[in-house]
């Protein structure tokens, strides 16, 4: 971490310091609805209640469900909500029911980007049809970074970091120069798929590196601290891992975590899990056993 930012990571709260905490803090979106858990509504809505009673910091306690799917959601739901809105369907499909439903409040509404398409139209096209107050992110591909948005009023944006196929895992180059761009003109963004765990590790069924969640955030403070944060996507030493999250500033966990608003995971409770492990948060005692949290891999919001 750079040496003019190195106060302000004295302070501690329950021997955990406070950088960290903020690092940590509102991370995970639920993603239980989706692959490769893929619960049922019922017990995906299970679940998030029991999240909901732990309340845990680490998690944004925030639903994440397709578009196709509201209509189930509605009837299965029996207590509030905070929505994060996945359109999986051509349009945007009719909110006014959604929109009247006190238990409900839609925060965020994901789309993925349209062939030739650039974050910018997208905004353009779908706005005025969103519910009110909430915030749209574009899931963008690596490759052409001129078509991103270069501040902070358009969309913010969506990185895939896997998938099911070695493929579907960009480099840490790509991931980087994304990570660089929103850095630099203050674009907040979203991350999804493989980032089961902390650290990067080899998957040798796929043959290929899987992202850590950690690796990510830590790469978002050195790129608000005007450093190359490929380097850090690439760390395999859990140490070094754990020295750098110690060590990261306030100031630069606050602004880190401006930028990165969230990552969906279909398992709620193995980040958690890891970062206690790592004892970057507090340790908690064991979370009840709640259905479609053994096996998971890679979540495919």
């Amino acid at each position: 971490m750079s040496a003019h930012a190195s106060t302000g990571t004295g302070a501690k709260v329950n021997d955990v310091a406070t950088g960290t905490a903020v690092l940590f803090r509102g991370l995970v979106d639920d993603a239980g609805l989706f692959p490769p858990t893929g619960l049922p509504m019922a017990e995906a809505l299970e679940r998030h209640r029991s999240d909901l009673a732990g309340d845990d910091p680490v998690l944004t306690h925030r639903f994440l469900c397709p578009a196709g799917r509201l209509a189930e959601l509605r009837d299965h739901l029996t207590f509030p909500i905070r929505l994060g809105l996945i359109l999986d369907t051509p349009g945007v499909p009719p909110l006014e029911p959604l929109e009247s439903l006190e238990s409900i409040a839609v925060e965020l509404v994901e789309v993925r980007q349209a062939p030739g398409e650039t974050p910018g139209a997208v905004a353009e096209r779908l706005a005025g049809r969103l519910p009110g107050g909430a915030r749209l992110f574009v899931e963008v591909s690596p490759g052409d970074l001129a078509s991103l948005p270069r501040d902070a009023t358009g969309p913010g944006l969506k990185f895939r970091c896997g998938g099911l196929t070695a493929g579907a895992f960009p480099r840490a180059a790509d991931l980087g120069a994304l990570i660089a761009h929103c850095a630099r003109h203050g674009v907040p963004f979203k991350a999804t798929a493989g980032l089961h765990n902390a650290v990067r590790h080899f998957d040798p069924e796929l043959g290929v590196d899987r992202h850590g969640f950690l690796n990510l955030v830590l790469a978002v403070c050195a790129a608000v601290e005007d450093r190359d944060p490929v380097p850090v996507l690439k760390l395999t030493d859990v140490g070094e891992l754990v020295r750098l999250a110690q060590a990261v500033p306030d100031d630069t966990a606050a602004r880190a975590r401006e930028l990165l608003v969230s990552y969906g995971s279909c398992d709620t409770h193995t980040p958690i899990e890891d970062l206690a492990a790592l004892c970057l948060i507090d340790r908690r005692p064991p979370a009840p056993a709640t259905p479609g949290t053994e096996g998971t891999e890679e979540e495919s919001v």
